[in-house]
């Protein structure tokens, strides 16, 4: 009896903004693009992101049109009988009714949630973000990425919601399997969590494939955050930011010597303790 054919689909690489999803891709990258696990920024062209002006069918100028389209783009760019990583930001949560992804395009998701008083200073940085402004993009339901083109096209509109909802929309979906790890197991036992990952992504894809030990072991190397810190100084980096008076923001900034100890303000850590404290617990964050 002949072996039944899978229809792979997508596997979102999936997290709130700054949550280290581009230190996941960077791995992801390093381990399935190269011939010897050594990483390369343009071997992230192997996961770009979704919703996005490149993925879209044509423009479209308001968000709702644009969401409305993330299910028929995405039937209309991904193959289904190819499994392919796709970066995301986006929620689970419905926006305005509108499903983001369903069973029929998606396969499986990695999802990494970080822990929100470090992510303050995160946002900060890469946003040019106060505090203030940092924690009430943190906890608006309403929040989205909504970044439009030259023309007005909003193809790459992007909804949040708020970092609790966020997370928990895509740790309790039912409609396909998701990976959940914390930004902090990456610092905790790094080994350990990109072994997980490897073997996630072999049972999706109904693989009994060993992990290739020399190539594992590179890939650990080559997509150290010091390391990566390091290349984006001395190499071209197309996902760097700027301000808005042109000076180049480092994407790797502080990794996992960002403390909210040394950075968060009393009172905003005050008023995340307690909007999060159920999140916090749950999390293993307090």
């Amino acid at each position: 009896m002949p072996a039944p054919v899978l229809f792979y689909m997508i596997v979102w690489i999936s997290s709130y903004p700054k949550s280290g999803n581009t230190y996941l891709r960077s791995f992801l990258s390093a381990y399935f693009f190269s011939k010897n696990g050594k990483f390369e920024f343009d071997q992230l062209n192997n996961i770009l992101q979704f919703p996005s002006i490149k993925f879209s069918k044509k423009d479209y100028f308001n968000f709702e049109d644009a969401a409305r389209n993330w299910i028929s783009n995405q039937n209309e760019f991904f193959n289904k009988k190819k499994f392919i990583f796709l970066k995301t930001h986006n929620s689970l949560e419905k926006y305005k009714n509108i499903k983001f992804t369903s069973i029929d395009q998606t396969i499986g998701a990695i999802y990494i949630v970080r822990d929100p008083r470090n992510l303050i200073s995160s946002l900060c940085h890469h946003y040019s973000f106060t505090q203030e402004q940092a924690y009430l993009n943190l906890v608006d339901k309403n929040a989205s990425l909504s970044e439009r083109s030259a023309n007005g096209d909003c193809s790459n509109f992007t909804f949040l919601g708020s970092w609790s909802h966020h997370y928990k929309s895509w740790r309790d979906t039912k409609d396909f399997k998701v990976l959940f790890l914390r930004y902090e197991d990456f610092h905790e036992d790094k080994i350990a969590a990109f072994r997980k990952i490897i073997y996630f992504i072999e049972e999706l894809q109904n693989s009994k494939n060993k992990i290739n030990e020399d190539k594992f072991v590179n890939c650990i190397k080559s997509t150290n955050f010091a390391t990566l810190k390091n290349k984006e100084l001395n190499e071209k980096f197309q996902e760097s930011v700027y301000s808005k008076d042109g000076k180049k923001i480092n994407f790797f900034n502080l990794g996992f010597k960002n403390k909210w100890q040394n950075f968060l303000k009393p009172d905003i850590l005050k008023e995340i303790n307690h909007i999060y404290k159920k999140d916090l617990i749950d999390l293993g964050y307090l």
